[in-house]
């Protein structure tokens, strides 16, 4: 018996020492996160692959997407619970070219560094936007003679002119060319150049020409005033205020998460952080430990927000091709900006450079573009209890709460973008918007001046902030306790008491559904109240429940276009606010691959017509969170953050309270501080 003891105890230092040696040499350079964001010197082979394969001039060859390429889902979740190196996932990338004038999609083995297929898109629309041709499109009218004289007509300075770069849409043409609008902004006194349009010209910029090929000027309407409209703080006059006391920020233990490359821990959650060229943040591998089962258990294996549709309701001619998607026009990660510590995150947060990829090719470093933090003050749970006689018990618990933040800047609108995960279970995805209003300059002072329909809200003199959309639908792969998940909807139904069995006259219970088809999947949400809810048929509690998690929607948006619009036939996806779909690793863009100019072909709303089967299978939930913005004098000549948001919480998922035996965090005495 002694001798089995030391042999057991033998094994068990050896594998102790395998461990330790394993720790000190795996590195992520050595066995990378297969879902890891590509590196700079993945993007340079991409770089030097398609370039060599195709050597032609500099213009006649630019990236508009370079991105890692979908490793297989069953892989990956194989490769989560394997030994380090153990499995070896391929890293490929995926890139959209225009070569030439013609658009190939190229898929690139970064191991070998071989081309493993090269396909030339033959259909309609056209890829994402680069930077580096907007920026050469906004310079063209200040060389463009018709245009000099608009702005000497109008008594303008010319070197004051700042121009913008705007998406055309599709409104039924036959033929359609890469090609954008830009519209004139004056700059002078203020930095708040979208408060201040040069209206009413028509500025049509041929893409693969780089040249204006139309240009149209009506000059009726006024440059609206600077006056008041500079949103830095340097440039503010008194009186100042509110006065706000300052707060500081300690950790004494440190954060209580780690970051591992792209892979986080904190509390009771682990899950990856990506990042993409088109969507941005992607979160994957969301598991939580559960204290009762002793064991980490999947709720999602990958969130990101696929579509943002921003369409302007003003029909005019220089407002009607204001139907904005940009994610797949202009890149939610091409888009995302560095954030200032201290101002868009807090002092104790900790923050993830990524690279993302320019016109050439190249790889160009984004340094804080994504921050980690913990939020303190809620309360997590409490209760106080005075109905026991001579006795008061009183429980509460604060609570902690992970934050991943990351902000998307596209032209005039800021898009705070957050992932809060809870110790309770719960996600809470948040949009804040802030940023400036689109203005259309009017004759107008005064609300009572104003005769004719322009669309918006007088917010200041000669100013009108148009209404407008914020339609974002995000791509949800949830696996509950397992890729083989159902969709429910729990409605709640009155019924009235008839046969005297009681006093009351009704009540109201459940009728629970589950949706055999992606038909059954497609939720207009406010019509009637109910529950929903994504269930693993599979998995019971040992009361008998199906585990599952529930989707609490925020406030609910629904479209006011017409479903023959042109541009609501390409934002088919914001029909219903809930759309559930077999998993499918190439549907990823609500909108379609190709969103610039496209036309509805290749939409959620088109895929979801095949009618699959979406139960007790591997399922996708996509959820519409809308905003309908009808602009306020307080949004001018900046806005306020403007939120919403919803909640994913478990359902039946635990078998009680999983933060039940969770303490708050120790309460802290600062030096000099009274207590």
């Amino acid at each position: 018996m002694a001798s089995s003891k030391k042999l057991i105890l033998l094994l068990v230092l050896a594998f102790l020492s395998f461990e330790a040696v394993v720790s000190a040499v795996v590195t992520p350079l050595q066995f990378p996160h297969p879902l890891d964001p590509l590196t700079k010197e993945e993007i340079t082979t991409v770089q030097t692959i398609v370039r060599t394969k195709y050597p032609t001039s500099k213009n006649s060859l630019t990236f508009h997407y370079i991105g890692l390429d979908d490793p297989d889902k069953t892989s990956v979740l194989t490769w989560e619970h394997s030994m380090p190196g153990a499995i070896t996932i391929p890293r490929k990338s995926f890139a959209i070219v225009i070569i030439n004038g013609e658009t190939h999609e190229i898929l690139i083995d970064l191991t070998p560094k071989i081309i493993l297929s090269d396909k030339i898109h033959t259909g309609h629309g056209f890829p994402t936007l680069s930077v580096e041709e907007q920026t050469a499109a906004i310079l063209l009218p200040l060389s463009h003679e018709p245009f000099k004289e608009s702005i000497k007509k109008r008594g303008l300075n010319l070197s004051e002119v700042v121009c913008s770069t705007f998406t055309v849409g599709w409104y039924g043409e036959d033929n359609s060319k890469r090609s954008l609008r830009v519209d004139c902004f004056m700059k002078e006194t203020t930095v708040n150049i979208y408060v201040r349009p040069i209206s009413e010209l028509y500025i049509l910029v041929d893409l693969d020409l780089m040249k204006i090929v139309e240009y149209h000027d009506r000059a009726t309407r006024p440059v609206p005033t600077a006056d008041n409209t500079d949103y830095r703080f340097s440039n503010q006059q008194p009186p100042f205020g509110p006065k706000q006391h300052s707060l500081a920020s300690h950790q004494p233990q440190g954060p209580g998460f780690q970051i591992k490359g792209h892979s986080i821990s904190w509390a009771n959650w682990k899950f990856h952080i990506g990042f993409d060229s088109r969507a941005g943040v992607v979160l994957s591998l969301a598991s939580i430990y559960d204290l009762e089962k002793h064991k980490s258990r999947r709720v999602m294996y990958r969130g990101f927000i696929s579509e943002l549709f921003v369409p302007y309701q003003d029909p005019s001619e220089d407002w009607y091709f204001k139907t904005f998607f940009d994610a797949g026009e202009f890149g939610f990660g091409l888009s995302t900006v560095s954030m200032q510590p201290n101002r868009d995150c807090p002092s104790h947060a900790q923050f993830l450079d990524v690279f993302v990829h320019t016109n050439d090719g190249s790889p160009s470093l984004l340094k804080n573009a994504i921050c980690v933090f913990e939020q303190y003050g809620d309360i997590m749970w409490r209760h106080t209890e005075t109905g026991i006689p001579n006795e008061t018990i009183l429980e509460s618990r604060s609570e902690v709460n992970l934050i991943v933040r990351s902000v998307v800047t596209v032209g005039n609108y800021d898009n705070i973008i957050d992932w809060q995960f809870k110790a309770s279970g719960s996600i809470k995805p948040a949009i804040a918007l802030s940023g400036i209003l689109e203005i259309k300059p009017v004759e107008a002072k005064h609300k009572s001046e104003i005769k004719i329909d322009e669309h918006g809200t007088l917010v200041s003199a000669n100013s009108v902030g148009i209404y407008h959309d914020h339609f974002y639908i995000y791509h949800l792969d949830l696996d509950i306790d397992g890729v083989e998940n159902s969709f429910e909807q729990t409605s709640l139904k009155t019924v009235r008491v008839t046969d005297g069995s009681s006093k009351r006259k009704s009540y109201w219970t459940v009728e629970t559904k589950t949706a055999n088809t992606e038909s059954d999947g497609k939720i207009t949400i406010g019509m009637a109240p109910a529950e929903l809810a994504v269930v693993n048929p599979n998995k019971k509690t040992a009361v008998g429940n199906d585990v599952g998690y529930r989707l609490i929607p925020g406030t609910t948006a629904h479209p006011l276009l017409t479903e023959d619009d042109y541009p609501q036939i390409r934002g088919a996806f914001t029909n219903h606010n809930v759309w559930v779909t077999p998993y499918n690793i190439s549907q990823k863009w609500a909108g379609g691959l190709y969103v610039d100019q496209s036309r509805g072909e290749d939409t959620l709303a088109v895929w979801t017509q095949q009618n699959r089967n979406i139960k007790n299978t591997d399922i996708v939930l996509w959820h519409v969170v809308g905003i309908h913005h009808v602009p306020a004098q307080e949004d001018f000549p900046i806005m306020p953050l403007l939120s919403t948001g919803f909640e994913l919480r478990p359902t039946n998922f635990f078998e009680r309270n999983p933060v039940l035996k969770t303490l708050s965090p120790n309460d802290l005495t600062w030096p000099g501080c009274p207590k």
